[in-house]
């Protein structure tokens, strides 16, 4: 169902709709006519804000869990408030200087994404989200070292100085000398080129027939490069911390909602996915609730925000994950201007 303009309100409902909806995201409670009444400002009497409350209700704007309990927003009710309503503020000072403590720290830049993501899950009291950009390192150095008779050592040296070792099968009865072979290969023709541009470099070469080496060295060179190639695929490429924030005691009556939720948290793949559909966006994009397919059945919200290197490329995404009563005003912006620190940070 399509959100309708805040226009189509008159401004007697949309007072009403926005104290609702305030009340809600501060308490975590269905707010009430009474309560309402005795916000001040309406000059209204209980029963008349019962009957706009109605006609919101009516217009799918909120909901009422019982016939005589307050009202709640509905997720197209939150959608309307977010689009058309929300008055943002700014980070604080001392939010600000927290994220950016945690984005200039010194180490790998995998140990500053995981501290921000966690500085945001704290500030924000939902679990905290980063998307680590994807490394495509370039290569220094790869040896081959014998282990078994079908097994070999591979260690890449990258040019930032990173070393990785993994095990790679090789052919039984193997000459000694093709495994240093393959190894000088890559790091004479090979050195300083990305691992993309490595394995695309040797499988030209190889197809054309120039290649040097013997069908085995040959054989050695594409296991080695092509080790990192899977390895790269498979590996978790997003950090989530502060799956603790989303155990409030509001969420002791909905137990099953929240466990539907980290569930979905512990599938990372999934989660990067949803992310990564903020990639290509301007700003801060908000999922509430069934708009992401993902967190449909926890009725979830995501705050994201991609963040960019020098070059305005999109590398990344920021965000938080928690429940729809989320104070979107405040959390918004502390993404967006967390996004933008990781930007400074990858350069």
């Amino acid at each position: 169902m399509a959100s309708l303009p805040i226009t189509e309100l008159n401004a007697r409902a949309r007072e009403i709709f926005r104290l609702a909806v305030e009340g809600y995201i501060a308490s975590g409670q269905p707010v009430g006519s009474r309560t309402l009444a005795g916000a001040g400002g309406l000059n209204l009497s209980p029963a008349s804000i019962r009957s706009v409350l109605h006609e919101l209700e009516g217009l799918g704007l909120l909901a009422a869990q019982h016939t005589s309990a307050g009202r709640m927003p509905t997720e197209l009710g939150l959608r309307l408030f977010v689009d058309g309503m929300m008055q943002v503020a700014e980070p604080t000072a001392e939010e600000r200087a927290a994220i950016e403590r945690q984005v200039t720290q010194p180490g790998p830049i995998e140990a500053a994404l995981a501290a921000t993501s966690a500085i945001l899950s704290d500030l924000s009291a939902c679990a905290g989200v980063v998307m680590v950009p994807r490394r495509d390192p370039r290569l220094a150095q790869l040896q081959l070292v014998p282990l078994a008779r079908d097994r070999a050592l591979a260690v890449l040296v990258g040019a930032d100085g990173s070393v990785e070792n993994r095990v790679v099968e090789v052919p039984l009865g193997i000459a000694p000398g093709a495994l240093e072979q393959a190894s000088n290969y890559i790091s004479a023709h090979l050195g300083g080129r990305t691992l993309t541009e490595a394995v695309q470099a040797i499988a030209a070469e190889i197809a054309s027939g120039r290649s040097a080496l013997d069908a085995a060295s040959r054989d050695l060179v594409e296991r080695g490069l092509a080790v990192w190639s899977e390895d790269a695929a498979r590996r978790p490429v997003l950090i989530v911390r502060g799956q603790a924030n989303l155990l409030d005691e509001t969420t002791l009556t909905d137990l099953e909602r929240v466990r539907l939720l980290l569930e979905d948290l512990e599938s990372k793949q999934s989660v990067a996915d949803l992310l990564d559909s903020a990639r290509e966006a301007e700003a801060t994009r908000i999922f509430i609730g069934a708009e992401n397919r993902l967190f449909a059945l926890s009725g979830s919200s995501v705050i994201a925000s991609p963040y960019r290197d020098r070059d305005g490329r999109v590398v990344g995404v920021v965000g938080v994950i928690g429940p729809t009563r989320l104070n979107y005003a405040r959390v918004v912006p502390m993404v967006d201007f967390t996004a933008q620190s990781l930007g400074k940070l990858i350069g």
